[in-house]
């Protein structure tokens, strides 16, 4: 088992920055591939990123490429997702996930372990 823990999300103005963090607890957090996914009311959750064991790849939405960077510290149990330059479209409640595999999955299917997740509101 693999347990979860997100934060740092709140409300924000457009062209602002936040930083959600995931803690990881249970089993081996270097044998797994860690992901960020988001859904706003109404819609399905949709990849954000993903990073690998190692954290030396990772692998991006195109709607957030070039703005969000995730990162993890294998030490310290962590995943991190820096948002940058949000927009109100960024809006949306925000879960990290672990997969027990390596490789760069984008599939939420891939995925057998959730956070309860944080809500980011980003304002126009």
């Amino acid at each position: 088992q693999v347990q979860l823990v997100e934060s740092g999300g709140g409300l924000v103005q457009a062209g602002g920055s936040l930083r959600l963090s995931c803690a990881a607890s249970g089993r081996t957090f270097s044998n797994y591939a860690m992901g960020w996914f988001r859904q706003a009311p109404g819609k399905e959750r949709e990849f954000v990123a993903t990073i690998s064991w190692s954290g030396g790849s990772t692998y991006y939405a195109d709607s957030v490429k070039g703005r969000f960077t995730i990162s993890r510290d294998n030490a310290k149990n962590m995943v991190y997702l820096q948002m940058n330059s949000l927009k109100p479209e960024d809006t949306a409640r925000y879960y990290c996930a672990a997969a027990n595999r390596n490789g760069l999955p984008s599939n939420a299917l891939q995925y057998g372990y959730w956070g309860q997740g944080t809500q980011v509101t980003v304002s126009s």
